[in-house]
């Protein structure tokens, strides 16, 4: 009687134990910018990525979005992801160009690859993994998370009829299109985006590039100069970044790894995206409303650039190892992916131009 009495007391006791439940981490992340904060395209498509990958996860990563100069200065994210003073950033790769030459590839060439090209050779042409190796040399993990589409030629102060009135031009103009009109004899200059208007407005430069009519109508470009030039030979399908700290992600449970690397696929489609939809409305506010005048690069100007532009992509192709091993990829692809888009998309956007 006094076993099963004791037997009984056990089995009570073990029923009411409360059960023991293993909790998921929670991962609070921060994202520096190399935008000011909240700006249209470039910040929102930074906020919209935390965004994802807070929502994909349920909350198992939490991330939290610095504008520049708000946490690190502008040109700092990438040194500060790096050594882990924020988890994440969001910028260009060809700001970085002091660290590897060869991470202009992964931005924007000149006359290179247009936003469906690029996200054809990173994601099945080769390139992602070249990113990657490169990265890995500065614990991180490169994504592409945002593209421009093409984008404009930039603001000017005064006409450009001829190669004659590059020369003397102090120009904000980053990555290969700076080297490329250097050797035309403009100055080019390296400014963050929210440095650029108070520098156009003050004449401290001459002109700028930055994006195309829907970023460039927000910062009120207009204001500082009013000759707009097209195309983008510089920039023909910019994509912008977002860089991870090689620590954090590897921490990560490979589930939000996958959440991670799909949030920022899915941003990169929606930026694009916006960007289409938005660059039309927002031109024809800068050309009605505000009197812009818009003007079309002379051809023989676009030759020579692109003349140019060949001579110092070739030549910072042999800076080193990474880049030769990087151009080789890129070029190879352009060539081969230009062949279809002949008789594709240049064959029907001609013919769709017919009147």
């Amino acid at each position: 009687m006094k076993r099963r009495a004791f037997l009984g007391g056990l089995a009570a006791t073990t029923v009411a134990a409360p059960a023991i439940v293993s909790a998921s981490p929670k991962y609070r992340w921060k994202m520096v910018t190399t935008w000011p904060k909240n700006f249209p395209g470039l910040g929102t498509g930074a906020n919209y990525l935390a965004q994802l990958i807070t929502d994909m996860s349920d909350g198992r990563i939490e991330v939290k979005v610095y504008g520049a100069g708000e946490l690190v200065p502008a040109f700092e994210a990438f040194d500060a992801v790096s050594r882990g003073t924020a988890e994440m950033g969001h910028g260009a790769s060809y700001y970085w160009k002091g660290k590897s030459e060869a991470a202009q590839f992964f931005s924007a060439v000149p006359f290179g690859l247009t936003a469906q090209e690029m996200n054809a050779w990173l994601y099945h042409g080769g390139g992602m993994a070249l990113w990657q190796k490169l990265y890995a040399k500065f614990n991180l993990v490169p994504t592409a998370a945002c593209n421009t589409g093409v984008q404009m030629g930039g603001w000017f102060n005064r006409e450009i009829n001829s190669l004659d009135d590059l020369k003397g031009l102090k120009m904000r103009i980053p990555g290969l299109g700076g080297e490329v009109i250097k050797r035309l004899g403009a100055t080019p200059v390296s400014l963050p985006g929210g440095e650029i208007f108070t520098s156009l407005k003050s004449g401290a430069i001459d002109a700028t590039e930055f994006v195309g009519p829907y970023n460039d109508l927000a910062f009120g470009l207009y204001r500082a100069a009013k000759y707009y030039y097209y195309p983008g030979w510089h920039e023909p399908g910019t994509t912008l970044e977002c860089f991870i700290n090689r620590d954090a992600f590897e921490a990560l449970p490979a589930d939000l790894q996958l959440i991670v690397t799909t949030a920022s696929k899915a941003a990169n489609l929606d930026v694009l995206s916006e960007f289409t939809a938005r660059n039309q409305e927002a031109l024809e506010q800068l050309v009605n409303r505000h009197q812009v005048q818009l003007r079309a690069f002379p051809n023989e100007v676009l030759q020579r650039l692109r003349e140019v532009s060949d001579e110092v992509v070739a030549e910072v192709a042999e800076a080193d190892a990474d880049s030769r091993e990087v151009f080789a990829s890129f070029t190879a692809f352009r060539q081969r992916v230009m062949v279809w888009h002949n008789i594709s998309e240049r064959a029907y956007l001609n013919a769709r131009a017919l009147v």
